[in-house]
């Protein structure tokens, strides 16, 4: 598998109840937490696409496409995949894998690509997350465009808005991150959990 052929996706699309208003405009460092996570993915993928139903105040960008949930009701992070995927499939692009990022974990390695190609060598899973501490992330995914159908026969027709559930009855192989200094799957839901994300950042700024 090639970079080339997994578009990274952000699920921005949250409705930030905990945290009082929009978290993707949050300051964080010199920049917002939305941006701050585009910065780190841009660093590996030349494209990023990000699915949110609000506006995000993002200046325009050739390497950045937003766009809105492809089923309204905000359904979650499972209707959002779908709208990566059939936005793949829209446009006719070439990439065959989505890896998904959520705007709220600021934390993350990128080098988790490699650890699912690694991963993917072994089996031929269609769907991939990362685990650390016994802890399964289901929004740090690697998801084939080969599931495209069921997933939507899943949100439409038979109830499943929980990524746990429906990766449950996929099946899904996990990938096992390790955590040294703190943990990069921290992710913000309220305004202290921001608090502790900053004096993180500013901990290890240099490292």
């Amino acid at each position: 598998m090639k970079d080339d052929n997994i578009l990274a996706v952000v699920l921005a699309g949250g409705k930030s109840k905990r945290f009082g208003k929009d978290k993707n405009q949050a300051k964080f460092g010199d920049t917002t937490l939305l941006e701050h996570v585009l910065r780190k993915l841009s660093k590996r993928f030349k494209k990023l696409l990000i699915i949110a139903n609000q506006d995000l105040n993002l200046k325009k960008s050739q390497s950045i496409s937003i766009i809105p949930d492809c089923i309204k009701g905000n359904l979650g992070p499972l209707a959002g995949i779908l709208s990566a995927m059939k936005w793949i499939r829209e446009k006719k692009l070439n990439y065959e894998w989505i890896a998904s990022f959520p705007s709220d974990t600021p934390f993350f390695d990128i080098s988790i690509i490699k650890e699912y190609e690694n991963k993917m060598r072994s089996n031929n899973k269609l769907l991939y997350f990362a685990k650390s501490n016994q802890r399964r992330h289901n929004i740090f995914g690697l998801w084939s465009l080969k599931l495209h159908d069921q997933l939507e026969n899943d949100l439409l027709n038979n109830n499943y808005r929980k990524v746990e559930d429906w990766s449950n009855k996929i099946g899904v192989e996990t990938i096992d991150i390790k955590i040294d200094k703190f943990d990069p799957f921290f992710n913000i839901n309220t305004k202290e959990d921001l608090d502790e994300a900053k004096k993180i950042l500013e901990k290890y700024k240099n490292d």
